[in-house]
């Protein structure tokens, strides 16, 4: 028998940093009395001590991941049906700012170990209506980002690197977020640092960086000499409240992200040599920072899976989630049955055929992906104890399950 234990969960105080530092900054702010960032200096410290901290010239805050996307796609300004490539293995929220920019979302399959887009599965997806490259750096683990950023380069168009789950994670000692055109990072309540909601927007680009100011601030020109609202733009501050977290966050950064690589590497070391388990395979010259810790699991050798061992260890109080995401984005009724403006369908109605192609033959490596996929629960407060009863269940779980099917 194990003792049962209960895992900090990063959707309360067990597994999240907050603690006086929040509490003072918060009440500094509210001292103040001026919450709009339009006014105030908390987000303005914290555009500035981001941007320093990974190494880019320019850094906005916004009012969420999603957002951030946004703000990014608006940024490059597509004309209406132009296409741009992303992943099917990712949130709605990164999507969605597509087709609200009239622009299509174009999917490109995924390496099933990764979980990860690469140049080979991008290149197959470009035409002369590709407008930009979506990369995500998905659980923390980055994409391959040099022959990426090769092959983006030698067609002239700009990489947006979605990092809402990778922060501080490198490529080449280059830290994702400054190798694209534009980086775009989450503050959501789950990720390495929350606000409960907000986000980051970086650029090296000054062109760029204008279009994503404004875009966040209803395209109005502040400090302009003759402002004006110079085009379609929501707003999408945030407010100074986030901003007095995300400061006091940001300091705690280093640690948490040093802490779960710690962890991640003791969780694969003591499942070294697992039959039927494959550990996080990390991209060569990249370091993982580990939103979350994932398992390949081999149904033919684990009996059921995905679904039979998360069952097993869900009875030990381990809330993995099988598959992660239950079915690739372009199967989800917004996209696959185009239910966007009224019952218009724009922007897919100016879509070229091949673009709305969600055959499973261009998807192998995004359905094993998913079918192999087993995602745990992973924050910053995870002790030896921790790892010990996950690796111990986990261990346990998978022979339960082979010896049960060795009797059947």
């Amino acid at each position: 028998m194990i003792n049962r234990i209960s895992l900090p969960s990063d959707q309360d105080a067990t597994g999240r940093t907050f603690g006086p530092e929040e509490l003072e900054a918060v009440r500094q702010c509210l001292e103040t009395g001026t919450l709009t960032s339009t006014k105030g200096n908390f987000v303005k410290q914290l555009e500035t001590s981001f941007a320093l901290k990974i190494g880019a010239k320019f850094s906005y805050a916004c009012s969420s991941g999603t957002a951030a996307v946004h703000c990014a796609v608006a940024a490059l300004n597509p004309e209406p049906g132009d296409e741009i490539i992303t992943t099917p293995i990712t949130d709605m929220g990164a999507l969605t700012p597509i087709i609200y920019q009239g622009a299509i979302p174009v999917f490109c399959d995924v390496d099933p170990h990764t979980y990860n887009v690469t140049a080979e599965t991008i290149a197959k997806c470009i035409s002369e209506k590709t407008k930009a490259i979506i990369v995500t750096h998905l659980f923390g683990n980055p994409c391959d980002m040099g022959p990426i950023m090769e092959l983006a380069n030698r067609h002239g168009i700009p990489v947006i690197e979605d990092c809402a789950q990778a922060y501080l994670t490198t490529y080449r000692d280059q830290y994702v977020g400054t190798m694209g055109a534009i980086g775009c990072f989450s503050l959501q309540q789950g990720k390495h640092i929350t606000t409960g909601e907000g986000g980051i927007v970086t650029t090296n680009d000054e062109a760029l960086a204008r279009r994503i100011f404004l875009f966040i601030n209803k395209a109005w020109g502040y400090g302009d000499a003759n402002a004006d609202h110079y085009f379609v733009a929501p707003n999408y501050r945030m407010s100074e409240l986030l901003g007095a977290v995300a400061v006091a966050q940001l300091h705690k950064l280093d640690a948490v992200v040093e802490s779960r690589v710690h962890t991640a590497a003791a969780l694969t070391t003591a499942l070294e040599g697992l039959a039927g388990i494959e550990t996080p395979v990390i991209t060569p010259s990249g370091v993982h920072t580990f939103w979350k810790y994932c398992l390949r699991v081999n149904e033919n050798v684990i009996p059921g899976g995905t679904v039979a061992l998360g069952a097993v260890l869900k009875d030990s109080g381990i809330l993995c989630a099988p598959r992660y995401i239950q079915k690739p984005a372009f199967e989800c009724q917004v996209i696959k049955n185009q239910v966007t403006f009224g019952t218009s369908r724009w922007p897919f109605t100016l879509a070229r055929s091949e673009a709305t192609d969600y055959s499973r033959c261009h998807f192998e490596g995004t359905w094993n992906a998913l079918e192999h996929v087993l995602v745990l629960p992973w924050n910053e407060k995870y002790t030896d104890e921790h790892i010990e009863y996950l690796a111990t269940n986990i261990r346990r779980a998978v022979k339960s399950l082979t010896n049960k099917a060795a009797v059947a």
